[in-house]
């Protein structure tokens, strides 16, 4: 009788030449959220040393992508409100939460692995973005090559995996066609998007496409979606002056006839009004060619598929971690389109304020200011979130919570071109840390690295002890 266990051939194109690690030992918490019951909540075992500590890290876009590093234990808060690049294409489509900031994430966490590895050519797979440059036509023509299973992009793909990440696009395609009167382009199109968003449409749940992207690629990333969903998040600005802005695109980078609308004529109140754009060829790069607001911004609230205002309840996940880790973290990037998303909910203002466990949060300063902040200084940033949390405050006496109650620590880098009021931001009861960065040209402004960051959260973890 042959065996029956999971031992393969050494020429078999399956799990067998998977060479990864095992993931840690599960281990359940227990954790408590101001005002609420206690609840338990699985994860994995951190490679961290006992004594280490975990990390809260709330942002979102690239911004906290390169200090990933600094923290080993750690949960990373993304917003789910993202309308750029090729996730406008596919909420435009198929609709649900934007996935492009925790795609990214997910990449970026997928565990180091030689060139040539398994791992490595899952990777590239997922992280593989269609040219921007080619023609339409190219562009499907690329993407039958992958949804089929011949582009080169699959080799040294375990035939297991394969199949796995295959199905999952041909399911991504299979709604495409049901909706093929709305003619989807592939341009500047993210594999690893199309693969999660049919992950998160088939199951209808963006926490277990999630797992099931961490899983495929060995990740032990604790990501949380700040909002639990299935439908388009949609943020919107009202300025100083009363203007106001639809959509994360044309609020932090617009780009020109593609940000989403609301359409005030329409005679039909039942019909959706908020329209949202075709493919967004947004680069990068071209967040640092930018014009500024014509006034600033006084808060950011959510809105639904009818231009109306609402107030989404945040993931409980989010608020049982805020009870129970060390440091909640501010991430550097785009203020009022990545961090304040993620606090302009009700409950985030207690649960961050009376937290039993947070022995530090921390703000990382941006080292320079961009279209959403132009002209800003620290004290600026911290009042925005100060202020951004305690409008979300579902009870007037939480206006009371002094500004250390929600941040205790400035982290800025030495040449910030940000100004920095030591004296003003000492006396709200936040302590200021410099830390030197690394500037890729000797013009520009310096950037954060994981080095610096970490050095920043010893020495406050030292002065807490």
């Amino acid at each position: 009788m042959p065996s029956l266990g999971l031992s393969v051939a050494p020429d078999s194109p399956g799990s067998s030449i998977f060479d990864l690690p095992a993931k840690s030992p599960l281990h359940t918490k227990t954790s408590t959220v101001p005002g609420g019951p206690s609840r338990e909540y699985v994860g994995f075992t951190s490679t961290e040393p006992k004594d280490s500590p975990s990390f809260l890290v709330i942002s979102g876009g690239t911004g906290c992508n390169s200090i990933c590093s600094a923290f080993g234990n750690a949960c990373y808060v993304l917003p789910v409100s993202d309308d750029g690049g090729s996730s406008s294409e596919i909420i435009r489509v198929l609709g649900g939460p934007s996935i492009g900031d925790i795609r990214s994430r997910l990449i970026r966490l997928i565990p180091p692995s030689p060139a040539g590895s398994p791992l490595d050519a899952i990777r590239n797979l997922l992280a593989h973005r269609f040219p921007a440059d080619m023609t339409e036509r190219e562009a499907r023509d690329e993407w039958r090559d992958v949804v089929e299973g011949r582009s080169a992009l699959w080799t040294g793909i375990p035939n297991d995996r394969k199949e796995l990440i295959r199905g999952f696009l041909v399911h991504f395609e299979s709604e495409l066609l049901k909706r093929a009167q709305k003619n989807f382009s592939f341009l500047n199109g993210s594999v690893g998007n199309y693969f999660l968003a049919a992950a998160q449409e088939f199951f209808r749940s963006l926490p277990s496409a999630i797992f099931l992207f961490s899983s495929i690629t060995n990740s032990q990333a604790n990501i949380l979606p700040v909002i639990i969903t299935n439908h388009t998040v949609t943020i919107a600005a009202e300025l100083e002056n009363g203007d106001k802005i639809v959509g994360q695109c044309n609020i932090s980078h617009p780009v020109s006839s593609s940000a989403p609308s609301i359409n005030v004529t329409d005679s039909d109140p039942t019909s959706p009004v908020v329209a949202h754009p075709q493919n967004v060829m947004f680069r990068a790069d071209s967040k640092d060619d930018w014009s500024a607001l014509e006034s600033r911004i006084s808060r950011l609230y959510y809105i639904n598929a009818y231009g109306n205002e609402i107030q989404p309840a945040p993931n409980p996940d989010y608020l049982a971690n805020i009870a129970t880790n060390d440091v909640l973290v501010y991430s550097c990037g785009s203020l009022w389109t990545s961090i304040i998303p993620c606090l302009a909910l009700r409950g985030v203002a207690t649960a961050i304020a009376r937290s039993p466990s947070l022995r530090a949060k921390v703000l990382l300063l941006n080292s320079k200011n961009d279209r959403e902040t132009a002209d800003y200084t620290a004290v600026d940033y911290i009042e925005a979130i100060v202020r951004s949390l305690k409008c979300a405050c579902a009870r007037r006496s939480d206006d009371t919570y002094p500004t250390s109650a929600f941040i205790t620590h400035l982290v800025y880098l030495r040449g910030t071109s940000v100004p920095v009021e030591i004296e003003r931001i000492t006396a709200m009861g936040v302590a200021c840390i410099e830390v030197d960065g690394q500037a890729p040209n000797s013009d520009d402004p310096p950037l954060y690295d994981a080095p610096s960051v970490r050095q920043a959260i010893d020495r406050i973890l030292r002065q807490e002890n």
